[in-house]
């Protein structure tokens, strides 16, 4: 999604280039100047000004990042998958990033967040206005950094992401292919969003801070379809001969079971490519043949 012209090339920092910080930053290269910042900065898109820095490391984030930036993204995914990695992840690097920032004025802080900060487990609908009490630390690390962000000084917005699938991220479609999938009937509520949606959606939040739009201080982000996880499993096995399941394949999901509303995104003009999974397993299973 391309980022709308402006008088002059606005300033975008995406801190965190991995897999979706990388390509949100090559995307809005095209119509920005957009700087990325991780610790290996050969591993940053073309295109991108490679910033190379420890977001632990508040000294030495002071000595790189720009002047005059628009918007920063926060885009990280934990080093280590326990409490202290998460919390280094989404709380400590985002504190010293805001002090590293100093008295720089931004449109828009985005902090790319995930509905794990939600613990519903009956099936009801979530919102922004549903309630956050995450039982697990990697939601209560998650939550901690939004409202990091949204004490920032700066205008803020966080995007609550569902599971992330697409052609970089094929483990789900993997896993039931080869029979590691077998989950009971009637399963948990599942929602997910395709990589190139995720993408879309924060150049699209971005280009609306941009042109001054008023934005809402969460969105969730989620395609259009909760869908029960069992029926996704059944139908995956219609399209592409599937391994019998193994004794020991998953039989349940791992975030509960809600459905996830997208309505607040949808109402701010976002379109999504993939409103289902149907769409974009359809197409990886097309080019996995």
């Amino acid at each position: 999604m391309a980022i709308t012209e402006h008088k002059q090339r606005p300033r975008i920092l995406v801190a965190g280039c991995g897999k979706l910080g990388g390509a949100i930053a090559e995307t809005l290269s095209g119509h920005a100047e957009v700087f990325g910042l991780r610790r290996n900065p050969d591993r940053i898109p073309q295109g991108v000004h490679a910033l190379g820095a420890d977001l632990l490391d508040r000294e030495e984030l002071k000595s790189v990042l720009p002047a005059n930036l628009d918007i920063v993204i926060y885009c990280l995914t934990p080093s280590s998958y326990d409490e202290e990695g998460y919390r280094n992840a989404y709380v400590r690097g985002l504190e010293n990033l805001v002090a590293a920032l100093g008295s720089q004025t931004l449109k828009r802080l985005m902090f790319v967040s995930s509905s794990s900060v939600y613990a519903q487990n009956d099936d009801s609908w979530v919102d922004e206005s549903s309630p956050t009490e995450p039982a697990r630390f990697s939601g209560q690390m998650v939550l901690e950094g939004e409202q990091t962000a949204l004490k920032s000084g700066n205008p803020a917005t966080a995007v609550r992401f569902s599971g992330i699938y697409g052609p970089s991220r094929p483990q789900f479609l993997e896993a039931v292919i080869n029979g590691r999938m077998d989950p009971a009937s009637p399963a948990p509520f599942s929602n997910r969003i395709h990589e190139a949606d995720a993408v879309a959606v924060v150049c699209h939040l971005a280009n609306l801070a941009l042109e001054g739009k008023p934005l809402e201080t969460c969105y969730l982000a989620s395609d259009c379809e909760p869908v029960r996880l069992d029926e996704v499993v059944a139908w995956v096995r219609e399209q592409v001969p599937c391994a019998t399941p193994v004794a020991e394949a998953r039989k349940g999901g791992r975030a509960g079971s809600k459905r996830c509303s997208n309505r607040r995104l949808l109402e701010s003009g976002f379109d999504f490519r993939y409103p289902d999974f149907r769409a974009g397993y359809r197409e990886m299973i097309a080019w996995r043949k």
